[in-house]
């Protein structure tokens, strides 16, 4: 069922967790960085049930991991840089900080009680948090992971999104149903708007003129002035809106309607409902891609959750997504293309022999991160036509190739080679250079790429490396 404060607060933490919807995240639009043409989209998700975030190719529609997050993670926003993901977590009073290059939890910061809601900074400076238990907004400083700040607001705060210029912040109060504006310079609220009855959502349009909220109870959207702060439209649409975002160019607004199982699509010019879609059973929240080409929806399902993806264009679902139990909250947005910095190592170790002298050679490829290495290729050249020996590697006259799978940050893999002293020539110094000729994802540091190692047989018997 859509969120009920009285409910919420008579049942246990958990039983709550698994019982609201999330509060709508505004797309980061208008103050994002520029991303290159090859950074992947992602879509996260929010899993209450199992207090877990699932990270969604968008390219692919598939999962590509489950990240264990706080307990009861009740919402989830990605930063404007894309290296960050936060979860608001709803039975631990935290936000959990998460590194999209590893998947991983980094840092957990105490907010509130009870955050349903979790909105960045067009800086990335600062992380808000609608504590609806607690009647406030957690400020938290993204440098440390700390609380910097506690604004109280009205009742029951199911809701949070700050302006494109990162001046304001708005909160949506299911409690009374009202919009609480409040000044980020002084963390201080400076307005308090009127709407309707269980405002559960709100969004901001990326020019920041207007903001937008569902309110479940309506069965509406409030259309807000920001320049003063006054109700200008009231927008029917049906099945109960427990979520809303905005288009990348304002043209349209998206309600989850829960009930419904449905997502209308309100145009802005007119402030009319132009379509009305089909979803997953119980979409609790919904976002644009970066290009406003797809509509993602998270579908409660029971706990069984899945994600809609809807084309814009057409207006129609064209695929399902499986996603951890009982997703709450979905974000969507570009993330950096990973970087794996691959350093190349090689030792010689002389082997003395009368008849049998040779060099041994061991070639290390280290993964120094940050993100897991997937594939790595290196080249080794040798001396003149020489042909080496190896157990691993792939040897042919003057070189040798070596190839490593799946390292994770800060593993390494080795190869060994063999050259036998007798194809040397006695008394001439030879060097053997190791290269890395190829890897992915992206190699950010090429200063150690390469290794050397240069041998002088003197005798069979007398070897010198260095």
């Amino acid at each position: 069922m859509p969120f009920s404060v009285h409910a919420a607060r008579g049942l246990s933490r958990l039983a709550a967790a698994m019982a609201v919807a999330a509060g709508c995240l505004v797309p980061l639009t208008a103050a994002g960085p520029a991303y290159a043409a090859a950074d992947p989209v992602r879509a996260y998700t929010a899993n209450a049930v199992d207090s877990s975030v699932s990270v969604v190719d968008t390219a692919t529609n598939t999962v590509t991991a489950t990240i264990p997050a706080g307990r009861g993670t009740e919402a989830v926003v990605l930063s404007p840089d894309g290296t960050r993901v936060y979860t608001a977590n709803y039975n631990g009073n935290s936000v959990s900080v998460i590194d999209t290059a590893t998947n991983t939890v980094t840092a957990t910061a105490s907010v509130g009680s009870g955050p349903r809601s979790v909105a960045v900074s067009p800086d990335g400076s600062r992380v808000y948090t609608a504590n609806v238990d607690a009647d406030s907004v957690s400020v938290v400083d993204t440098a440390t992971s700390r609380a910097v700040a506690t604004v109280g607001v009205r009742d029951a705060p199911a809701s949070v999104a700050v302006s494109p210029d990162g001046t304001r912040v708005y909160t949506a109060n299911y409690g009374d149903g009202s919009v609480s504006v409040i000044g980020t310079a002084t963390n201080t609220v400076t307005a308090t708007v009127p709407v309707r009855r269980g405002t559960e959502a709100v969004a901001v349009s990326p020019d920041g003129t207007r903001v937008y909220t569902a309110n479940t109870y309506g069965d509406s959207v409030s259309v807000i002035n920001t320049a003063t702060n006054t109700v200008t439209a009231t927008v029917r649409v049906s099945g109960r809106p427990t979520a809303v975002a905005v288009s990348p160019d304002g043209t349209r607004v998206y309600t989850a309607n829960y009930n419904g199982s449905s997502v209308s699509v309100i145009d802005t010019a007119t402030n009319t409902v132009t379509a009305t879609i089909g979803v997953g059973a119980g979409p609790r929240s919904v976002a644009l891609s970066p290009d406003g080409t797809r509509v993602y929806t998270a579908n409660y399902n029971g706990g069984a959750g899945t994600v809609s993806v809807v084309d814009t264009a057409t207006n129609t679902v064209t695929a399902t997504v499986g996603v951890g139990a009982g997703p709450v909250s979905v974000t969507v947005g570009s993330v950096p293309v990973p970087d794996a910095d691959v350093a190349i190592g090689l030792t010689a170790t002389p082997v003395p022999g009368l008849l049998n002298g040779r060099i041994d050679y061991t070639l290390t490829i280290t993964n120094n991160g940050p993100a897991p290495l997937t594939a790595a290729t290196a080249t080794v050249s040798l001396p003149g036509s020489t042909t080496a020996t190896s157990p691993d590697c792939t040897a042919t006259p003057g070189s040798l190739t070596c190839t490593t799978g799946t390292l994770t940050p800060g593993a390494s893999a080795t190869h060994r080679f063999t050259i036998p002293v007798a194809l040397l020539s006695l008394g001439a110094p030879y060097k053997v250079t190791a290269t890395r000729t190829s890897s992915t994802p992206t190699d950010p540091n090429p200063a150690n790429d390469t290794a050397t190692r240069t041998c002088t047989a003197t005798t069979p018997l007398i070897i010198n490396c260095t």
